[in-house]
């Protein structure tokens, strides 16, 4: 069966969907680093000006998580079903840095960061800097390439260990990021909101 782990081209292609990313980001004038002018390998206050825009914070693990998801999806689609003759299997990687970074440049909008600041505990969100946006997408290949090698149940449990993690830690996670996002529950932001 074909693997999912990427040949050298398609490493390159990551690259280069990466850089695409890096400089749309850049044309949208996000600010490339936190504008408390360092940047922390690790931030853990949620409620902070400086949340989303280091190398790591609470939403690492969500991220993580991604490509965990990414990982899994290739591997329904092109080695289980066969979706396209299961041409695309050793393009997983690149075609799951651009939709990661889709996501990065879309969570960078003002819509989103919008949404954001109405119907989540991202109060006062705004957006991410190029670095937080950068090593997103690294996280998320690491979870993909963590999905590559291990078996399927640990990384389910990975990404259940994660999302009950960072419930108790900041009463938020991927799953209620996403539900607050799409369909936001008042009594879910009410608990969130309370400390």
């Amino acid at each position: 069966m074909e693997t999912l782990l990427p040949h050298r081209r398609a490493l390159l292609a990551t690259l280069i969907a990466v850089a695409g990313v890096l400089v749309i980001l850049l044309a949208m004038d996000r600010p490339p680093i936190c504008e408390c002018g360092s940047v922390k390998l690790w931030h853990g206050v949620v409620e902070s000006a400086e949340n989303s825009q280091h190398i790591a914070d609470w939403y690492t693990f969500s991220h993580i998580i991604h490509g965990l998801l990414f990982y899994f999806f290739a591997h329904l689609l092109w080695r289980k079903w066969q979706l396209f003759g299961g041409v695309p299997t050793r393009w997983a990687l690149p075609i799951a840095a651009l939709f990661e970074g889709f996501w990065e440049i879309l969570e960078n909008t003002p819509l989103i960061i919008n949404r954001y600041r109405e119907v989540t505990i991202s109060w006062g969100y705004a957006g991410d800097s190029i670095v937080n946006s950068m090593a997103d997408i690294g996280w998320m290949t690491l979870g993909f390439l963590l999905a590559a090698r291990l078996p399927a149940w640990a990384s389910v449990a990975i990404a259940i260990g994660f999302e009950l993690f960072t419930l108790a830690m900041i009463r938020d996670n991927l799953t209620l990021n996403v539900l607050m996002l799409v369909w936001p529950i008042e009594a879910v932001g009410e608990w969130q909101g309370m400390k």
